[in-house]
């Protein structure tokens, strides 16, 4: 987010699974830039502003190059997917690109699923329901939700010691937690990941504050000034984030109870981005109000072994949201798909 105070892009999280909407947000910026060439005059608009989101054929070429990798031509991607899947059409962009550009089948289970029909061969191979897996890719999993029985648990463990890429695997999808984010904040922590110090500096350029609960002084602080700052637990997928006065409350109960509990957050600076007047539609229905917006850059990172065979932008993600909420999930119902506008200021 852009924050208003210092003109600063700031890192709000990392995400390293089930990163959603490449599907509908490729869709959402050509459904700008198609509008701005219609009626474009009218507003002193140039579609040639809005930068061109190929997120949905970047992910699909990046999958692509993974199954590649496994080499074995009849083989599936497995596209792990909740019970009730409400983001089925985001994820059809990915299946549609991996077939008519690449050739490649994708099929879909939940984690019960695998566990009902999937099987491990001595060599490593994933066989679900007769044929062979080259890659699993979670769009779920995140959440605690998605493991209300020992058996998603068994699947996923299958799916981990199968020899199947893993999208993420499971060490990548820990990096993912917010308590990773604040250690890699510390003084001196990215120069052990990264040689070059202008780089280095870039990077550390776009932190906001980020503290563990055993920071005695950032806790009090944040109990007398709850308004500046963000208690977030080690959870994904939008509506766990706690603000305002229970930030206060939250932090009293939590150092009562000591221990596990108080590892279970991290308190972050909170964001103060300019709020602007926007035209929000959500089912068919246009209104006005004062939005703030969050921009996500996509990457995709692969490597067999020692050997970085990718490590690209894959697109963007923009979601705008009335500047009085204090979720940002399109699926939750918070925020709106969006594109970017490049302008000379």
């Amino acid at each position: 987010m852009l924050d208003s105070e210092t003109g600063s892009l700031l890192q709000i999280e990392l995400n390293t699974i089930s990163a959603s909407f490449p599907g509908l947000g490729s869709l959402v910026s050509e459904l700008h830039r198609t509008l701005i060439n219609q009626y474009g005059k009218l507003f002193c608009l140039d579609s040639k502003r809005i930068p061109g989101n190929a997120a949905s054929s970047r992910f699909a070429e990046a999958l692509a190059r993974a199954w590649h990798e496994f080499n074995v031509d009849s083989a599936v991607i497995m596209m792990i997917v909740q019970p009730e899947e409400r983001n089925m059409y985001d994820q059809y962009w990915l299946a549609k690109h991996l077939k008519e550009s690449h050739g490649i089948t994708t099929i879909r289970k939940t984690l019960s699923e695998v566990e009902a029909e999937g099987h491990v061969l001595p060599d490593g191979t994933l066989i679900i329901d007769g044929r062979t897996v080259s890659l699993v890719y979670f769009r779920a999993g995140y959440t605690p939700n998605d493991y209300p029985s020992e058996a998603e648990w068994n699947a996923r463990l299958l799916i981990e010691q199968s020899s199947a890429v893993k999208c993420p695997s499971i060490s990548y999808h820990l990096v993912g937690t917010k308590k990773i984010q604040q250690e890699l904040a510390k003084p001196n922590i990215l120069e052990r990941f990264l040689e070059n110090k202008e780089q280095i500096a870039k990077i550390c350029k776009c932190f906001a504050g980020l503290w563990s609960l055993d920071d005695e002084e950032i806790v009090k602080s944040a109990i007398q000034n709850p308004e500046l700052f963000v208690l977030k637990p080690q959870r994904e997928g939008g509506g766990n984030n706690i603000y305002g006065l229970d930030v206060r409350e939250t932090l009293i109960k939590l150092q009562k109870e000591g221990g596990d509990a108080l590892a279970a957050y991290i308190l972050m600076q909170r964001i103060f981005p300019k709020a602007s007047l926007a035209n929000l539609v959500r089912g068919g229905a246009c209104h006005e109000a004062l939005t703030i917006s969050e921009l996500g850059i996509y990457g995709a990172y692969l490597r067999n072994k020692d050997k970085v065979l990718m490590n690209d932008q894959s697109g963007y993600l923009m979601r705008t949201k009335v500047s009085s909420s204090d979720e940002g999930g399109v699926a939750a119902g918070f925020a709106v798909l969006d594109s970017l506008y490049l302008t000379d200021k």
